[in-house]
């Protein structure tokens, strides 16, 4: 029953939580009585967490596999068939726009013994934000800043960010991962970063 889809039982839900497949067996005279922990604690014994999810998508390109495996190659830490280098670097960088800026009314509270942490329920809209961040795959580093839009200039700022600081600014090789977005396609954006001048 926990490998069905709740749609096949007629359950209006998307996936299954402890409690509703216990509700189920017992609609079901499976069981009498059972608990959503009994029900939680027998499924994760056996590896099955129905309550979990994952996205997928099923690449529609037939020139995936080719085009994605130079970056995959990368991620594993080789470029055309060699190792990658201990002064080259991996870092994939993208852009989040149109995030709510929101202030909360009242100042949150720290967690005290006993109670959690508490956070105001209203808030202030304070517009709108566009959230822009690089991860050094390799090493597990982020540098990461907001703006007021995006577009070219800002994510040219994000390059600059982690480009001018240590180890970036001397590496032998930085091989920046983005996608297709308008700020970041094209020759002339793989020119800009190469400009006389940037470091």
């Amino acid at each position: 029953m926990a490998c069905e889809l709740p749609a096949d039982s007629g359950v209006p839900l998307s996936r299954w939580s402890s409690s509703e497949l216990a509700r189920e067996a017992i609609t079901r005279g499976i069981v009498e009585q059972i608990s959503g922990v009994t029900v939680w604690r027998w499924l994760s014994q056996d590896a099955i967490k129905p309550w979990q999810h994952r996205s997928w998508i099923f690449p529609r390109d037939p020139l995936f596999a080719h085009r994605a495996g130079p970056i995959l190659d990368l991620y594993a830490g080789t470029w055309q068939g060699e190792r990658l280098h201990p002064g080259d670097y991996v870092v994939c960088a993208d852009e989040k726009p149109s995030i709510q800026a929101r202030k909360r009314t009242a100042t949150t509270r720290p967690a005290r013994r006993g109670n959690g942490q508490q956070v105001e329920h209203e808030y202030e809209r304070k517009g709108a934000l566009c959230y822009l961040a690089a991860w050094d795959a390799r090493r597990a580093k982020i540098f990461d800043r907001c703006a007021t839009k995006d577009g070219i200039e800002p994510f040219d700022q994000l390059v600059e960010q982690f480009m001018s600081q240590h180890p970036y600014r001397r590496a032998q090789r930085v091989f920046l991962v983005i996608d297709n977005g308008s700020a970041h396609r094209g020759q002339r954006s793989i020119d800009r970063p190469q400009a006389p001048g940037r470091t």
